[in-house]
This record gives C-alpha cells, sequence and structure tokens, in this order.
C-alpha cells in the first residue's frame, strides 16, 4: 500500500522532470520573464512569446467559469433539495453520458451549433462582427464540457450534509429556502469550492474541442467575440511536425510546462481556501 501510494505521489513529480528536461533548451537562451511576458511569436526568428497563449486560455477558462458555475450550482440544489426524487434518477445517467462524450465530438456540436450561432446572431445582436471561431464559442462549449464534472460533485457533496442539520433548521423555523442558504450552502462550502476547482482545471487543460473553436489566431483582446489561441491548442496544432527543429520542440514542451503548473497552482490555491474555509 505504502508502494502504490509513493507510486501515485512519484507521477507529477515524474512528469514536471521530464517537461522541465525537454524545456531546458529554450530556457537556456531566453529569461522566464521574456517568455512569459512577451507577445512576440516567431519561432523562425527565435522569438517565444507565451503571453497570447497564456491570456486565451485563461479567457476562456474565467468565461467558461462564468457561465456553467451559477447553473450547476442551483441546479444541484434543486435536484437535491426541491425536486423529486424520480427527477434526481433520471438527471443522474444523463450527467453520466455527458461526461462520457469524447471532446471531439463537443468540438463538431460547437462547430456545427455553436459557431453559427455567434457568428449569425450574438456578434450582431451586440454590434460587432465575428465569424464565430471565438473566445466565446470556446467558452460556452467549454462550459457545457464541466457541466457534468462541478454539477456530480455538487450532488455528491449535497448529499453528504446529515439530514439532521437540516431538519433542526426547520424545526427552527427557517423555511426551505433560508434551510438551503444557512445549512447546506454553509455547511457544504468546502465541497462547492472544490467542485468549482475541478472545472477550472478541467476547462484550462482541455484541448481538442477548444482548438476546434476557438479560432487559434494570435491575439490579444477584451472582445469575446475575438479569436483566440490557447496553450493545449498551441501544442495538439504544432508538436508533431516541429519536432525536428530543436528550439521549437523545447518551446512547446515549455508550453506544456507551463499548462502542468497553472493547474498545479490553481489545485493547490482551491486546497489552501478548502482547508482555510473548513478551519472557520
Amino acid at each position: 500500500m505504502r508502494g502504490g501510494l509513493y507510486l501515485l505521489l512519484s507521477i507529477p513529480a515524474l512528469i514536471a522532470i521530464g517537461l522541465y528536461w525537454k524545456a531546458a533548451l529554450i530556457l537556456a537562451h531566453h529569461s522566464l520573464t521574456e517568455l512569459i511576458f512577451s507577445a512576440k511569436w516567431f519561432p523562425m526568428r527565435g522569438e517565444f512569446g507565451f503571453m497570447p497563449f497564456i491570456y486565451s486560455s485563461t479567457y476562456v477558462t474565467v468565461l467558461s467559469f462564468i457561465l456553467s458555475a451559477p447553473l450547476c450550482l442551483f441546479a444541484a440544489v434543486y435536484l437535491t433539495q426541491f425536486g423529486k426524487k424520480r427527477l434526481l434518477n433520471v438527471m443522474l445517467p444523463v450527467i453520466d453520458i455527458l461526461a462520457g462524450i469524447p471532446s471531439v465530438v463537443y468540438g463538431v456540436w460547437g462547430v456545427v451549433v455553436i459557431v453559427p450561432a455567434v457568428s449569425d446572431y450574438a456578434a450582431p445582436f451586440f454590434g460587432t462582427s465575428s465569424s464565430g471561431y471565438s473566445l466565446l464559442a470556446g467558452g460556452i462549449v467549454l462550459a457545457v464540457m464541466c457541466i457534468p464534472y462541478m454539477l456530480n460533485m455538487l450532488i455528491e457533496v449535497f448529499h453528504t450534509i446529515p439530514v439532521g442539520m437540516k431538519e433542526a433548521s426547520l424545526s427552527l423555523g427557517a423555511t426551505h429556502w433560508e434551510m438551503v442558504k444557512h445549512v447546506i450552502f454553509k455547511k457544504g462550502f468546502p465541497g462547492i469550492i472544490s467542485a468549482f476547482g475541478l472545472g477550472i482545471a478541467k476547462a484550462f487543460g482541455e484541448t481538442i474541442a477548444v482548438l476546434m473553436v476557438v479560432g487559434n489566431t494570435l491575439d490579444i483582446s477584451v472582445s469575446p467575440f475575438s479569436p483566440g489561441y490557447p496553450l493545449p491548442a498551441l501544442i495538439a496544432n504544432n508538436y508533431g511536425e516541429m519536432m525536428s527543429i530543436p528550439d521549437y520542440d523545447s518551446a512547446l514542451m515549455f508550453a506544456a510546462l507551463l499548462l502542468f503548473v497553472i493547474i498545479l497552482v490553481i489545485n493547490l490555491f482551491f486546497r489552501y481556501f478548502i482547508h482555510k474555509t473548513e478551519q472557520l
């Protein structure tokens, strides 16, 4: 059992060491500040600025979280506290099916449905034009992909809250909604944060679906209707054909290392936040 535990603990460390070893070439020729904060991406001239990719990844992730988090939270509350047991029994298999759909299927759905909707309806409604391949399309697709994971975890969190606490609140004269606000949300707050952290981490690392709808264009724009180029899409688009160019290969491995570190920081931040919440 200890051997299995140590093996599991060593996997992230081995991944980080392998990525750093492959990215060492570009780190030797460029400073970390230059790589992260530069917006110049001209690999043939030896210029590797990752800021547009980091910006696009962050933008799409935040957008997907804004679209999915409130929906998942209130859907979980309704299914566990207000809806009938039969409705929950129907929804659980649906959630599992959504979680099992491959990313490429979500990507195709995004190309067929979301991209035209953004181009023909959303952009004209806000008085602008867009090809549809945009940060908004990537955010919507990612939001749909994150819903089953976040919703399933929130349902499990709300089911772990003792019935006695809910009944005690109601017996003191609280309404059903007051019980939800002051008992369900407060007691389940660490679990809610865990679910949101899982959703953000998953959204940040998604590749195929985002690659198909986000446009893959180097741009730093505040408009959600502009195209973007997230880090996972950069790696997926270029790695196979650029392995013969040492600097380019190392740059892509640095992108993977950067992605690994960002997701690790996100998870550690939410773990620390959960720990502090549980102490209150």
